[in-house]
């Protein structure tokens, strides 16, 4: 089936933040559609509004999809209902932690404003006894923290 094939492409779209992923291990794509006409259209939602790789994955997507012949390629971006980390697939997860990344725990960060504290695993030793440094890491949708038992800094993939 074509959409398959579409697919199967799209698995070779990586995140340009986190070359580690790929579009469909963030769960940014949507949805592939094929018009009777030939065109592609490959619905696509962002991590967070103003995400600013999401013009690089747009093109990046055409890109892939042109070299394998699928010239007509339209891409829509959907904000509703709004990019969660759940959609993170496990094998993306598992990608995240071996890149040094440590995965997001549960599905919301939102009982840290309670004061309530995540325990985050260092992507590195694996240690519990880490806490963070900032709240904003690398990219906006990550936090800097440290292991205290290694001392090694990393970054979280924040939930939301």
């Amino acid at each position: 089936m074509v959409t398959e094939i579409i697919y199967d492409i799209l698995k070779g779209v990586c995140d340009p933040e986190i070359p580690v992923l790929t579009v469909l291990d963030l769960g940014i794509v949507r949805e592939v559609k094929l018009a009777a006409d030939g065109q592609v259209e490959v619905v696509i939602t962002p991590t967070y509004t103003g995400c600013p790789a999401m013009h690089t994955i747009e093109i990046n997507i055409r890109a892939a999809l042109q070299e394998q012949g699928f010239d007509d390629v339209k891409i829509t971006t959907v904000l509703s209902p709004a990019w969660t980390t759940d959609w993170l697939t496990e094998s993306g997860k598992v990608k995240l932690k071996a890149y040094g990344i440590a995965p997001p725990v549960g599905s919301s960060d939102k009982n840290s404003l309670l004061g309530e504290k995540t325990a985050i695993e260092c992507p590195r030793c694996g240690s519990l006894n880490t806490k963070m440094v900032s709240q904003f890491g690398s990219t906006a949708c990550k936090s800097l923290h440290q292991c205290r038992e290694c001392l090694e800094p990393f970054d979280y993939f924040k939930c939301h």
